[in-house]
């Protein structure tokens, strides 16, 4: 079997639960075709950097596969069917990487830096008053 990297594009409107669902869904094709889904992402709800069918935004989700290329075909098949999904693309890959995604890696980077502003703004004015 190959490994593959594979990300796609739900609609704006859609609501979390129903891309959680989508993705399920998506995963079960592989499952039912001989395949493994090894590792499972959401990277949100990002601004696009131009319209795909009237759409500014949507939601981004990551899957690394390690499945039969028929499979994959099929699970592109329905993604193409289907009304929610705007867009995706599926890369095959030598290896499957076990860390976090870039996109994962970047939002750990945005979550320390806010976490460093907020303790560099000093202590409460609650605290200097208990002082």
């Amino acid at each position: 079997m190959a490994f593959y990297e594979h990300t796609f594009l739900v609609r704006q409107d859609a609501t979390p639960q129903q891309v959680d669902a989508l993705v399920d869904t998506f995963k079960g094709v592989i499952e039912n075709n001989g395949g493994k889904v090894q590792k499972v992402e959401l990277w949100g709800l990002k601004t696009l950097a131009y319209r795909i069918k009237k759409n500014r935004k949507a939601y981004f989700a990551f899957l690394n596969i390690d499945a039969p290329s028929p499979a994959v075909a099929e699970m592109e098949r329905q993604e193409g069917l289907s009304e929610d999904v705007l867009r995706f693309l599926t890369i095959r890959v030598d290896e499957l990487e076990t860390e976090g995604s870039v996109m994962m890696q970047k939002r750990d980077r945005d979550d320390r830096k806010n976490r460093r502003r907020e303790e560099d703004s000093g202590p409460d004015e609650t605290e200097e008053e208990n002082e």
